[in-house]
């Protein structure tokens, strides 16, 4: 019934660092590496449509960030032209429901702090032109936008630019993404916002209290926009030492008591392979965040474990209807919705 119900269902994930891990490589292998290493793991998995933020890290801040950014959404092009026949790079609901409607993975591309941006926020219409679609302005520290949730005793809210950043995004119709951000700019976000948002990768702070989760207050202000909020499956933000299924499905059943079942999905965040992929032998990396770096959940360390959520919630008896919308029948259709479509073609 698992695998019958899991190849039916739309699966959306809206959380996979797998460009960070094609871009350190040469441009020429960004296609097949992607074919060879990443695709079979999403159909393994049964990922339907994959958001895929172009993540930023440290060594590349700031001299480097924009360059770095623009690499990243060419490799994201390149794998879509070399794999067309399992891909497709979609700007538009539209063409995520095409893409799954004829059998490929429909690809979105989301920026993750957006450092390559700085306050620039005309650039925003740039990085829309080159197929950008989703957005957030912080990541774990101060941008140029407003802080990430690890500055909240900073109790801030979005700077200037940040809020003009909110309007813009709504006029271009990308997606704001607050999962990062900290409280007082979620807060902002939410009393600016005229169109859905979406937590693309953060869990219930009622059962853990890690700042990178969500308070209920906030997951019922997302709701109330129409957006979704996607359980992070990263183990520690979870709990602070049961990192098991039935900890990560208490997640999901926090948020759907607190937002309802069409206002939650799956942001897995599967990190393991990213780390391990792009980080010297010369200086392994035994922490990610503070927490050691082989914290995951067993058998949910990539994509292929993707079924093991749909078993879990059938075990604990939900009804078939609400496991379809959480894998990812609520982030189709906020994509169907408001991918692409700017303000003013939404208002006529």
């Amino acid at each position: 019934m698992t695998e019958e119900l899991h190849r039916r269902a739309v699966v959306a994930d809206t959380h996979n660092d797998l460009l960070c891990s094609v871009a350190s490589r040469e441009p020429e292998v960004w296609s097949d590496y992607f074919r060879e290493r990443w695709l079979p793991q999403l159909r393994t998995g049964g990922v339907d449509l994959q958001i895929l933020p172009v993540f930023i890290d440290d060594p590349y801040r700031p001299e480097g960030a924009l360059r770095r950014t623009l690499r990243m959404i060419e490799s994201a092009h390149r794998i879509a032209e070399g794999n067309a026949d399992a891909v497709t790079l979609c700007i538009t609901g539209a063409e995520v429901d095409h893409a799954i409607d004829e059998g490929r993975i429909a690809l979105v591309l989301a920026l993750e702090g957006m450092p390559g941006i700085a306050e620039d926020v005309e650039l925003l219409e740039t990085v829309h032109r080159l197929g950008v679609r989703v957005a957030s302005v912080a990541h774990f520290g101060r941008s140029a936008f407003g802080d990430g949730s690890g500055e909240d005793a900073a109790g801030s809210r979005l700077t200037r630019p940040g809020v003009r950043a909110v309007a813009e995004m709504e006029r271009l119709g990308m997606i704001f993404d607050v999962s990062h951000l900290g409280a007082g700019g979620v807060e902002h976000v939410l009393e600016l916002s005229t169109r859905p948002v979406i937590a693309t990768h953060s869990s219930a702070r009622a059962l853990f209290d890690h700042h990178r989760n969500l308070t209920d207050e906030q997951v019922r202000g997302i709701a109330a926009t129409g957006g979704v909020v996607c359980v992070n499956f990263f183990a520690p933000y979870l709990h602070e030492s049961a990192y098991t299924l039935d900890t990560l499905v208490d997640h999901f059943e926090h948020l759907v008591s607190v937002a309802g079942v069409e206002h939650v999905g799956m942001g897995p965040d599967f990190v393991e392979e990213v780390i391990a992929d792009t980080t010297p032998p010369c200086c392994v990396q035994d922490t990610v965040e503070g927490v050691p770096a082989g914290a995951y959940i067993p058998g949910l360390e990539g994509p292929e474990g993707l079924p093991l959520v749909t078993a879990a919630l059938l075990r604990r008896g939900w009804a078939e209807a609400d496991i379809l919308a959480v894998l990812g029948g609520n982030v189709r259709r906020l994509l169907r919705d408001e991918l692409g479509v700017r303000a003013a073609d939404r208002s006529a």
